[in-house]
């Protein structure tokens, strides 16, 4: 399976000088395009207010065209019909802008993240799962990988076999209600996309210092903090390991999506 690693969404949060990227995968499998998360889209630059809502004045997104996943993908010369699927870790705006352009795509989520975006609870959810990211009516397919088996230490995780094989949804709740983290097989080795369940490598790295900025964006923003802490930990374990047949990514941090566009280029020469 190929794998390529696209930024769809430039963001600069206060005191963050390398600011964010929102890392999307795009797969290539024997039926068809697999999208990882979704970026930003093309809906997003037209109206910020009712797309991002509020937090677009903290993290100041680019709301860059070019970088949607639809353009990006027509560049790299494939149909985006060919997009039958799209895996979010969560519903967050910044993951799922791009679902839009994709409308004849069937959307996977956690059931518990798809009960969420439906009907919010507090003033975080409420804030952060916005009715437009949904008003073109997208098809839901729920799973619930909570109830699934233990996958190289995490607790529960289901294959999505229906996709493609070698793709695993793992339950990883914490960042938001049904948080899940998405692993892909490519046959060379496994892809960990752990989506926002850590913003920075300095969170699980364990000695580069993290911007202030992030940290209290998480703590403000997080369903459970202690979950999070307890994902920190267990992705610090993944970290250290350093297996060579593992890459552990995240939604946001510039230097881990350069690390994996890196492998790709060396392993393409």
């Amino acid at each position: 399976m190929k794998v390529h690693h696209l930024n769809c969404g430039t963001m600069h949060p206060p005191c963050t000088p390398t600011g964010l990227v929102c890392h999307v995968l795009l797969l290539e499998t024997d039926t068809g395009l697999v999208l990882v998360d979704s970026g930003l889209g093309l809906r997003d630059a037209a109206d910020p207010a009712a797309r991002f809502g509020p937090a677009r004045f903290y993290v100041r997104p680019r709301f860059d065209a070019n970088e949607s996943a639809i353009r990006q993908l027509e560049r790299l010369g494939f149909d985006p019909r060919d997009v039958r699927d799209i895996v979010l870790t969560h519903f967050d705006a910044d993951h799922t802008g791009g679902i839009a352009d994709f409308p004849w795509a069937r959307v996977h989520l956690t059931a518990d993240e798809a009960n969420a975006a439906r009907q919010p609870a507090g003033f975080v959810e409420k804030a952060r799962y916005l009715p437009t990211h949904r008003d073109h009516h997208p098809t839901f397919v729920c799973h619930t990988p909570g109830d699934g088996d233990p996958w190289f230490g995490f607790a529960a995780a289901k294959e999505l076999t229906e996709i493609t094989p070698g793709l695993v949804m793992i339950s990883l709740p914490g960042h938001t209600r049904g948080h899940a983290a998405i692993a892909v097989d490519t046959g060379e080795r496994r892809i960990f996309h752990a989506g926002d369940s850590f913003y920075h490598h300095g969170q699980i790295d364990g000695r580069t210092p993290v911007p202030r900025a992030l940290t209290a964006m998480e703590r403000f923003v997080a369903h459970d903090m202690n979950a999070v802490r307890a994902n920190h930990e267990r992705l610090a374990e993944l970290w250290t390991r350093q297996s060579p047949d593992l890459l552990l990514i995240n939604a946001h941090d510039p230097l881990l999506l350069r690390r994996a566009q890196q492998l790709d280029t060396d392993a393409g020469r």
